[in-house]
């Protein structure tokens, strides 16, 4: 099987994210590997090892579009196992909304050769808006399952579940198709010391818009179709209300409730 995993280099959550220039675009000083991500990683990488791995011809690919610290997404995923990288990278990029990205990344999957699945992850968590897998499976004119909870291939199709609040639906697709997983799939495995190594001698190929034929004024800010037109940082969280308990805490508490509307 030849798998292709999207893999995205998002601010760290551990940090504030901030936003910068006049397009408000994300600061990705501070960034890694979605966690959301590796969930897709992780069950595109036991699909291969169902099949006998790298060893007989199963191929994983992680691809990163971004700037040039997007890179590190890819090393991480190799380091996770995948077989080989791409990035791909242009300063026409920047600024792209979700329909710019898609149109990008479904050129640079076109430009991969025949792939027989796309596995995403539910979402950025970043932009959290989970509208890429959709937009691709569009662009490509593939079949889409989104947020799969199980993923399992047979032959020439897939079958996964979707698990909603009340119930869970079972789907099934023909190859090729794309797939976004949530992150109750599996559990992604770490990278260990020999993985780390190995993904010394693991390829990554870089990508520009020319080498996908996609044009500047497609992507960017040009080719998106929303904008941020403002932002502003958020107010610091201000001193909340202590009540004394003198005998009366819990009228002062349902008052203070109400007040609030909050009953």
């Amino acid at each position: 099987m030849k798998i292709v995993v999207l893999v995205k280099h998002v601010p760290d959550a551990q940090f504030d994210r901030h936003l910068n220039g006049e397009g408000n675009t994300t600061d990705r000083d501070e960034s890694i590997l979605s966690e959301l991500d590796e969930y897709a990683l992780e069950a595109a990488l036991q699909l291969a090892e169902a099949r006998g791995g790298s060893k007989a011809g199963n191929q994983v690919i992680a691809l990163s579009m971004g700037p040039s610290g997007a890179v590190n997404a890819v090393k991480k995923s190799l380091q996770m196992g995948a077989t080989e990288g791409v990035h791909l990278t242009d300063d026409a990029l920047a600024g792209s909304d979700a329909a710019a990205t898609s149109l990008a990344l479904a050129a640079a999957i076109r430009h991969l050769g025949q792939v027989d699945l796309v596995i995403t992850g539910m979402a950025s968590t970043d932009g959290e808006t989970s509208l890429v897998p959709a937009q691709l499976a569009e662009r490509l004119g593939l079949p889409q399952v989104t947020f799969a909870s199980s993923l399992e291939v047979a032959g020439g199709s897939l079958t996964a579940r979707r698990d909603a609040d009340t119930s869970s639906e079972t789907v099934e697709a023909p190859l090729p198709a794309i797939v976004s997983v949530t992150d109750q799939i599996n559990e992604p495995r770490y990278p260990n010391f020999k993985g780390i190594i190995a993904a010394k001698r693991k390829s990554i190929a870089t990508l520009s818009l020319a080498d996908i034929g996609v044009s500047p004024d497609q992507v960017g800010f040009a080719g998106s179709w929303t904008t941020v037109t403002s932002a502003e940082e958020r107010p610091p969280r201000t001193a909340g209300t202590i009540i004394t308990d003198e005998g009366d805490a819990g009228i002062k508490l349902v008052d203070f409730l109400a007040a609030q509307k909050l009953l």
